[in-house]
């Protein structure tokens, strides 16, 4: 009788990485053709570019499952609040808002 492999992740203190389990994937055509275009790009192998696939996929699947960040409430002193299309960075372009504001109201 033939003994089932177990599943066990590498060890990250091993310093090396080892397959754990052999996998079979099936692809289509277009997706084979895309996993050999990204190992040219990449100068990888398949199995690394399965990898970082994973990886990415992760990272996503766990960002959409953490809280939303609320938005930043900016307070205003007077005023109609902020105005769209102002770099608060540019210096100039925020004299020239502040001349045009006080020519308007003089």
């Amino acid at each position: 009788m033939k003994k089932k492999q177990s599943y066990a992740p590498p060890s990250k203190t091993s310093g090396a990485s080892r397959v754990a389990e052999p996998v079979q994937v099936y692809l289509s055509g277009a997706d084979l053709d895309r996993l050999a275009r990204l190992t040219i790009a990449l100068d990888a192998t398949k199995s690394e570019i399965l990898r970082r696939g994973l990886e990415a996929l992760d990272v996503l699947q766990q960002r959409a499952q953490s809280p939303q960040v609320k938005p930043v409430v900016l307070p205003t002193f007077c005023g109609d609040g902020l105005m769209p299309g102002v770099s608060l960075d540019s210096a100039a372009q925020l004299l020239d808002l502040m001349e045009s504001e006080s020519d308007a109201a003089t």
